[in-house]
């Protein structure tokens, strides 16, 4: 049978051509003995039934963490109530039921896979009368019974700022961080953000954090490349250190596809390092900033480095500060090596 030959697709002239990645975005896949670590977490997940946000969200981390044996958990289902245009978690109004045994499933993952700092990532759930806090909760709990030499983070949703949902989630609670990511400046919510969420909101709710439990860590992070000015992301770094947040991290944005929010623009690695040394100048505790910083990429190493002054473990691809002195001072972003 003959081969058919299409046509070549032609760019419609409105769209806007895709930017090309900066050579310092090359990420290295994992080999050998990493190679093994990286299939056992992955197998893990698989047989636990559990999602990732590190797979949903496509994170261009996921090899260097998983063949390092650290991995983010998504509870709450894979679909997400909201819609923000930067996302690849799908979108869906009416998700399933709360998987009953999620916890214990979650719990038995995270036990097989010798980690040291876990971090329990959740969707919004808007449909939910609590927005999930209880769900998110019992997580928590049987994380912290089953593991209880972990150090526990969560990276919660803003649970529609309903503060006593927040009350109850963190009442007793066994976590050493609670983070809630403002994703963009406050002028560009309603391009970046879905509707329903608002950068006020989600101070309400790292502020309120703080309040009822300032022994725990509190955390944020914003994405770079969505149509912001340098001077506005120091204008969002005082708003959050003002609303008591401890750590920060700042990454490059990357679009999932075409369909999502382009990118604006690649600021060079030097800015990101001027970002971290004006957070500390701030007041925030820690800082991971640089293009492939994420929010939970090797989230308990920054808790680590603002723990002990004394750490010298390094983040591929990010300038990593503290308040304290580092011995040795932690090294710069280098593109070689990434």
């Amino acid at each position: 049978m003959p081969v058919k030959h299409l046509p070549m697709a032609t760019a419609s002239p409105q769209v806007k051509p895709k930017k090309r990645l900066p050579d310092w975005f090359r990420t290295r896949l994992p080999n050998g003995e990493q190679q093994a670590v990286f299939n056992t977490t992955k197998a893990a997940v698989k047989d636990n039934k559990l999602h990732t946000v590190c797979e949903e969200a496509r994170c261009p981390n996921i090899h260097d963490c998983w063949a390092s044996g650290d991995a983010t958990f998504m509870v709450a289902g894979q679909e997400c109530t909201r819609g923000c245009k930067f996302c690849a978690v799908g979108t869906v109004s009416r998700p399933p039921p709360l998987e009953a045994d999620e916890p214990q499933h979650l719990a038995d993952a995270v036990a097989s896979m010798n980690l040291r700092h876990a971090v329990i990532t959740v969707v919004n759930r808007d449909d939910l009368l609590d927005s999930g806090a209880d769900h998110y909760k019992k997580c928590i709990a049987a994380v912290a019974e089953r593991s209880p030499e972990l150090t526990l983070e969560l990276l919660c949703s803003d649970l529609a700022g309903d503060l006593e949902a927040l009350a109850h989630l963190l009442e007793d609670s066994p976590l050493s961080v609670f983070a809630h990511n403002v994703e963009c400046v406050p002028r560009l919510d309603r391009t970046v953000r879905d509707v329903r969420a608002s950068f006020t909101q989600s101070l309400s709710i790292l502020r309120e954090a703080k309040r009822l439990r300032p022994d725990i860590i509190t955390k944020s992070s914003l994405m770079v490349g969505v149509g912001e000015r340098d001077e506005e992301i120091d204008e969002a770094l005082v708003l959050l250190r003002e609303a008591g947040v401890d750590l920060v991290t700042i990454g490059q944005y990357l679009a999932p596809s075409s369909k999502h929010l382009p990118v604006d623009r690649f600021p060079d690695p030097k800015m990101y390092d001027e970002w971290a040394e004006t957070a500390i100048r701030l007041g925030f505790s820690g800082v991971a900033s640089g293009p492939l910083v994420r929010s939970s990429y090797k989230a308990g190493l920054l808790v680590r480095k603002t723990q002990d002054p004394n750490n010298t473990e390094t983040m591929l691809g990010a300038f990593v500060r503290v308040a304290r002195t580092q011995i040795p001072p932690p090294a710069p972003l280098k593109a070689e090596v990434i």
